[in-house]
This record gives structure tokens, sequence and C-alpha cells, in this order.
């Protein structure tokens, strides 16, 4: 993109319709992360809280050598709980190892069910096998979302040892939670995880057995 393009797009953020500024900030979708990221900081503190939330999932896309630190004190401090989860997600996208501590954090403190579903979606995204004892945790919620986060993220981890902790949702009553399950456990080789998709491969709803079908090869080609 060219640097005229990048200046009007500089000046259309500033504009006080926020029409003008959420496509703005919608232009920058192509736009390579070193030259996007400082203008999204633009508008991270923007009095429309919808562009405020488009920008700081934006962070997580085209972050800079900045991105991290900002995203950290927004899921700590900042008022909003949309905004701080809007963080949490994003410090998932970025897959930087320092984030732990402070996800776990949110997992645990924050008051707001929507933070900890984002901090355990994106405790996943880092693949970190230290994150056991905040998933299955996640896995008590009585929040369903919050379990389907929660074994979609022991799947991504490839966390073995909350196998049976997971086997546990074969038979929930929400085909999400299970169709969840199936997909978990194509990354969880182990002979429990083969006899639990032969089950789940004949699942009444579609996508369940589907899932269950892909996660069968998948293990069968390792």
């Amino acid at each position: 993109m060219s640097q005229v393009n990048l200046e009007s797009i500089a000046v259309q953020l500033q504009s006080e319709d926020s029409k003008d500024r959420m496509l703005a900030l919608a232009s920058l979708k192509n736009v390579p992360a070193e030259q996007a990221a400082p203008l999204i900081r633009q508008v991270i503190h923007d009095k429309n809280l919808q562009i405020r939330s488009m920008a700081v999932f934006a962070m997580g896309l085209k972050p800079d050598a900045e991105s991290f630190d900002i995203l950290i004190k927004l899921v700590k401090s900042d008022p909003d709980y949309g905004i701080r989860a809007d963080a949490a997600g994003a410090l998932g996208y970025l897959e930087d190892p320092r984030a732990f501590e402070t996800l776990v954090r949110a997992f645990y403190e924050d008051t707001d069910w929507l933070v900890r579903f984002s901090a355990a979606v994106s405790l996943g995204n880092l693949k970190d096998p230290r994150a056991h004892d905040v998933l299955v945790q996640a896995l008590k919620s009585e929040e369903v979302v919050m379990q389907q986060a929660a074994i979609a993220a022991i799947g991504e981890i490839g966390d073995l040892e909350a196998l049976d902790n997971i086997l546990e949702f074969a038979q929930s009553g929400d085909w999400l939670v299970r169709q969840r399950l199936a997909e978990a456990l194509g990354h969880l080789p182990s002979a429990k995880s083969e006899s639990a998709l032969r089950y789940l491969e004949k699942d009444a709803h579609f996508q369940v057995s589907e899932a269950a079908r892909i996660s069968l090869e998948r293990l069968a080609a390792r």
C-alpha cells in the first residue's frame, strides 16, 4: 500500500464520524503488521466501544514490538470486561509464552466469565503444558462454552494427562461439546482416544460423527 494511502487512513482514523474510523480500521486488513500496528494503536482507546474492540483484537493479528505489553496491560486493568476479553484473545494470537502467567491470572481472578473464556482459549493457543491445572479447572465450569474451550485447548496442547477428564464429556447433552471432544481426541494419541472416537463416530449428530471420523484418520496417519 502506498504511503499516501496510509496517510489517508491515519487521517480517517481521526474523523469525528465513528463510521469513518471503523472503515479506516477495517482497511488495515491487508496492510503489513509493522505499518498497521501504529495506526491500530491510535484507536485502542476510542470513545466508541465497538471500534476499541476491533482495534484491540486487531493488535493480535497485526502486532509489532509494542503490542504485547499493551495487551498485557489491557487484560490486567481495563475497566471494560469486553476489552479485557478481546485483549486476552489477542494474546493467544501472538502465541508468546510470556503471556502465560497473565492469562492464568485472568482465568482465576477476573470476575467476568467472558474474560475467563478468552483466557482459556488463548492458553490453548500458547500450547504450554503448564496450563493443565487451569484447563482441568475450566472443565468444571457451569458455562458450557467454557467446557468447550477447555476441551479444545487440551487438544491443542496435546495434554494426555487430561484425557480421562475430557472423556467424561463423551455423553454430554450438548453436541458442540461432543464435537470439540472428537476434535481434541485427534491430537491425543492413545487406545482410550481411539475407543472414544469409535463411539463418537456413531453419534446421531453429523458434525460430531464427522469430527470423530477425521480424528480417527489423523491418529491413523501418525
